[in-house]
């Protein structure tokens, strides 16, 4: 008989254990491209492919300005999962909307477009010296128009829930991120709740034993519940309290606030709440264990994988 074991050094001896080690049905989730729910798609952030040269730290951001004061303005704020969860400072070359012969103008950028365009020309990849035409541009650019929650890709494993935030449209999110633009504060609040971290803890890919977090597998395949109006309220709230009581430390990056360490205590509480709703809005009650809930989200998703909807008849047409 197999033996399952848990990480407290407890063990059981089980009837099956299947590919997600634990003692469950053999449902494998499988990559998909769009969500299998009705919610905003989830995109890569930016990707440069520029050898270094579209990209500025802060002590060569304050060089090229104090040469040439006139690219302020194609200048943005570069974030990755680094700067998101450390509240780090990087910047970029965003020259989407700058005219030609302003490039050829500003004598810095100038040289670092030019950089760009030979080291995509000596790549081995055609694709990436086809865009060897376009220096002065990411190689990949997927920035929204709106604000958008960002999803760093990797995170460590000992974080009790994966920190997400709002983050403004005028920040360039790298493909280091994961971004979800248009996203409602209710659907921030299932993102942010243990219901979600299970899922994501059960499904998701490793990075050594980092959480390693995907569009395809981990947020394309989540179950989404339908809700009454009064959770869609209640959610919102809760989602916003969590955002609030963040605020209360300006001067901590997500990596401070979500330390099991150093989390604090008003913001775990918020958590706590948060996670009890949604655990409500699934009908999970407080005594099932992570791994029960995770069987029933695994069988919720095969049911809906697989649902097809009945033909409408003659008759229902007539209903309309």
């Amino acid at each position: 008989m197999p033996r399952l074991f848990y990480p407290d050094g407890t063990f059981k001896d089980v009837e099956h254990i299947n590919g997600y080690l634990f003692e469950g049905p053999d449902i494998y989730v499988e990559s998909r491209p769009t969500p299998l729910c009705h919610v905003p798609p989830m995109f890569f952030g930016s990707m440069p492919n520029d050898g270094g040269n579209l990209i500025l730290s802060e002590e060569e951001r304050a060089d090229l300005l104090k040469n040439c004061p006139q690219a302020e303005k194609y200048i943005r704020r570069y974030m990755g999962a680094k700067e998101f969860l450390y509240n780090q400072m990087r910047y970029c070359l965003w020259l989407v909307d700058c005219p030609p012969d302003e490039v050829r103008k500003m004598k810095p950028v100038y040289e670092r477009v030019k950089k760009c365009r030979e080291h995509r020309l000596n790549s081995k990849s055609a694709a990436t010296r086809k865009s060897a035409e376009n220096p002065m541009l990411f190689y990949q650019i997927a920035q929204p128009n709106t604000d958008y929650i960002c999803v760093p890709r990797v995170s460590s494993e000992n974080r009790k829930y994966i920190p997400m935030d709002y983050v403004s449209s005028e920040i360039i999110c790298s493909d280091a991120n994961l971004m979800i633009p248009n996203a409602e504060m209710w659907q921030f609040g299932i993102l942010q709740s243990s219901v979600h971290m299970i899922w994501t803890s059960t499904v998701c890919g490793r990075l050594e034993m980092r959480y390693r977090y995907s569009a395809q597998i981990v947020y394309n395949n989540f179950v989404w519940k339908r809700m009454h109006f009064d959770d869609f309220a209640k959610l919102w709230l809760s989602a916003k309290n969590i955002l609030d009581v963040r605020k209360n430390y300006p001067n901590a990056s997500l990596a401070d606030l979500y330390d099991e360490i150093t989390m604090p205590k008003d913001l775990r509480e918020a958590h706590r709440e948060n996670d009890k709703l949604v655990m409500k809005i699934y009908g999970f009650n407080k005594k099932m264990t992570d791994e029960e809930i995770a069987i029933s989200l695994l069988m919720q998703y095969d049911f809906l994988k697989n649902y097809q909807p009945p033909e409408k008849t003659e008759d229902d047409e007539d209903e309309y």
